[in-house]
């Protein structure tokens, strides 16, 4: 039995308002190209905003584009971003996925490619972090608390801190906007493949080089249906205790 076959959760269906919400949020990539009202979108974002952020610094920014003349112009960049991510994830499903699933959500990716220019919102969320700031006597405390192995791995501990502490003040927010969306009967799906091209991506859209994106979330209202999401069940992916 694969991810592909189950429905894990199924009584969630009937459980509270949020749960169903959850359990049928697909990634739907075929939008129709009817415009969704900025009121709309801005509901979108302050669902994000509600979302939990490190330190309480609320550093993020969200770009926000409609303009069907920038979406074309941004449409050729999309492409060669989808066009490197496809040529990574072979002809072939992965172990555990079905084929014609498969096949389907490449269609769907290539469908999305195609009519890019099409979308009727896009949403970066951006952010940028402060760097970590040590004086003599906190660099005192970190080396006593965490040992000669906690500086011996210091540079790369704090590179690969930050890179995640900024992600965790983005991505909640993040699944709370999708979550939003689903709740308002609108398709949006996180991606991140412009990350292949994100300085042009900046430049296109006048992000400063030194603020970091972490999607670009495509969001307009579905042409099919909203169902059951296919995932592993909860049996299969709990640790109790350990490993």
């Amino acid at each position: 039995m694969t991810f592909e076959t189950v429905y894990s959760d199924a009584p969630a269906l009937d459980g509270p308002a949020l749960f169903p919400t959850m359990a049928t949020m697909r990634a739907m990539r075929r939008l129709r190209p009817d415009a969704v009202p900025d009121e709309t979108i801005d509901r979108l974002v302050q669902a994000a905003v509600w979302g939990p952020s490190g330190g309480n610094m609320q550093a993020y920014e969200y770009v926000v584009v409609t303009d069907r003349a920038v979406m074309a112009d941004l449409a050729p960049l999309w492409k060669r971003c989808v066009d490197a991510y496809l040529a990574t994830t072979g002809k072939h499903a992965p172990k555990g996925m079905d084929d014609a699933a498969y096949g389907r959500m490449v269609a769907a990716i290539e469908y999305q490619r195609d009519h890019f220019a099409d979308t009727p919102a896009l949403i970066i969320p951006c952010y940028k972090f402060p760097e970590a700031q040590f004086d003599e006597e906190g660099l005192g405390v970190y080396a006593a608390s965490l040992g000669p192995a906690g500086l011996e791995h210091m540079s790369s501990t704090q590179t690969r801190f930050q890179a995640l502490a900024e992600g965790s003040c983005v991505y909640p927010g993040v699944q709370n906007l999708l979550l939003a969306a689903r709740a308002l009967g609108l398709a949006a799906n996180l991606t991140i493949w412009h990350l292949m091209l994100e300085q042009e991506w900046k430049k296109a859209l006048g992000i400063p080089s030194d603020t970091h994106t972490f999607a670009a979330i495509p969001v307009g209202w579905p042409q099919g249906n909203f169902g059951p999401v296919r995932r592993r069940p909860v049996a299969d992916v709990i640790h109790r205790n350990r490993w």
